[in-house]
């Protein structure tokens, strides 16, 4: 791996630990991540320490204490021994490259506002329907008199009007004001408001002075109104920015779409005597033992994506280097959970996150028995087991894809780990739902425990997705008028869609 491996995946400039060292978001765990990427390549704790001192940060020893202290083995970093790793695809790592300002923001900091507010007309001239649009819409006129209202419409249209279409000239622009029909006022002595032959509103001759008043507050509303629109981004280049964003996240779902994907598990699985590989988007197995290992090395040079429990320590024991390849942990993120205030815990296995997430009772065979199976030199049910096994961490990996997270249960237990394999551009059982509420279609759903490998769409059933009361909640409902648990559905996949 060149020096640049890293960075380059990242798409950033070699950074230097001392450039970092004083920046607002710069942590001991911060800075270590930028030690790494400075190196491009695994270091222990001890040359990271020796490298903060260096850089005038701390002397190694209390450098190194901090860094025991900070959790340094968390994504996006991960230890091989004493070397700590980076994973480059890790999306932990580019948001740290984005708050230590290494890489620019993917969109815009700010929407531009808009431009600044056009001057207002002089006391002189007339109202416009426009400016009567910008002041009155959504505005309250409770304390404005009848007379000013309806002098404001009068003037913006010119010319006498009905009442009944002044009021409704008021009405479409506020609900906020009880101008009605008649007004007994007007046409009175000095009333700024005449009744014409023809029962018509009109302005007085001499209402100027009262005219003006009614111009002005208008013009206060309308420049009231233009501050406020000034502080806020234009709804337009608003809508274009999340429009281009939503293009961006589509493109990268295809992107994603495309990688190669495969599944491998091999036992012993420090020195691997025999291994299963899935093909994940062909839905294809094939298994190795002894020396046809060398073919599984070679095989898995070609995909983009590699998974297993434990992937990293399981590729270095076949003797694989991943480079930048992506790499998707398949072993719980979460290792415990705590039970009670007690402080009773529960260790999270891979097993667990199995029988939780696809409803199998025995989803990994038992080391001891795999181990009789080689000692005695069974291929055929050495090779039956892994194959069984590599179906139970497809149906699991499946299912993160699906979900965004795997599910935890054990006793009272039901919750939700996030599945660190599936990216959130990816198509979730969420994506395809908002889908079909759009265009008003029905699913294909798997329910229950996870599918046959030969036929896994033989227990399909078709749902629609009904949005509940107030649009927070959505259900899939079947045929039967059954509601079907999101948490239970295996599988998904649009009406007539080939998976």
């Amino acid at each position: 791996m060149s020096s640049n491996d890293w960075c380059r995946t990242l798409g950033i400039e070699v950074p230097t630990l001392e450039a970092v060292a004083c920046h607002r978001e710069a942590n001991t765990y911060a800075l270590l991540l930028v030690a790494l990427l400075e190196r491009g390549a695994p270091m222990t704790l001890a040359a990271v320490a020796e490298r903060f001192e260096r850089a005038d940060l701390a002397p190694a020893p209390r450098a190194l204490l901090s860094l025991q202290r900070c959790k340094p083995a968390r994504p996006p970093v991960y230890r091989e021994g004493d070397l700590y790793h980076l994973d480059p695809h890790d999306e932990e790592l580019d948001l740290w490259a984005f708050r230590l300002d290494l890489r620019p923001p993917k969109q815009p900091a700010a929407v531009p506002v808009r431009a600044a507010p056009a001057p207002l007309p002089s006391p002189g001239t007339p109202l416009t329907d426009a400016e009567l649009d910008e002041a009155w819409t959504g505005a309250g006129l409770a304390s404005w008199s009848a007379q000013r209202v309806v002098l404001a419409v009068l003037d913006a249209a010119g010319e006498p009007r009905l009442p009944d279409d002044v009021v409704a000239a008021v009405a479409r622009r506020t609900s906020s004001h009880s101008l009605r029909v008649p007004q007994e006022q007007f046409g009175r002595a000095r009333s700024a408001i005449l009744l014409d032959e023809r029962g018509r509103w009109a302005i007085a001759p001499d209402a100027a002075a009262t005219l003006a008043s009614a111009r002005g507050a208008v013009r206060e509303l309308v420049a009231l109104a233009r501050r406020h629109a000034s502080r806020w981004p234009d709804a337009a280049k608003i809508a274009a920015s999340r429009a281009a964003f939503e293009e961006k996240r589509l493109a990268h779902r295809a992107e994603l779409a495309r990688l190669s994907r495969a599944i491998v598990v091999a036992f012993p699985p420090r020195a691997p005597e025999a291994a299963t590989l899935i093909d994940v988007g062909a839905r294809e197995m094939s298994s190795y033992v002894g020396a046809e290992l060398d073919l599984l090395r070679a095989r898995l040079a070609s995909y983009d994506v590699l998974a297993a429990v434990d992937v990293r320590a399981l590729l270095r024991a076949l003797g694989v280097d991943p480079g930048t390849r992506r790499l998707a942990e398949l072993g719980p993120a979460q290792k415990s959970m705590q039970l009670n205030r007690r402080g009773k815990t529960l260790k999270i296995t891979t097993a667990l996150l199995v029988q939780g997430s696809c409803g199998l009772a025995n989803p990994l065979g038992d080391p001891e028995k795999l181990a009789a199976y080689l000692a005695d030199g069974d291929r055929t049910k050495l090779v039956r087991r892994l194959e069984a096994d590599a179906k139970s961490l497809y149906a699991l990996h499946e299912y993160g894809r699906l979900h965004g997270t795997v599910r935890l249960r054990w006793g009272f237990l039901d919750e939700a780990i996030p599945a660190p394999w599936s990216h959130p551009d990816e198509e979730h059982l969420y994506d395809l739902e908002e889908e079909a509420l759009a265009t008003g279609t029905a699913l294909e759903v798997v329910v229950g425990a996870a599918p046959g490998w030969a036929e896994p769409w033989s227990r399909a059933r078709r749902v629609r997705v009904v949005r509940g009361e107030g649009g927070y909640r959505r259900w899939l409902v079947d045929d039967q008028e059954t509601v079907v648990p999101e948490e239970d559905v295996q599988r998904a996949r649009r009406v007539g869609e080939r998976a």
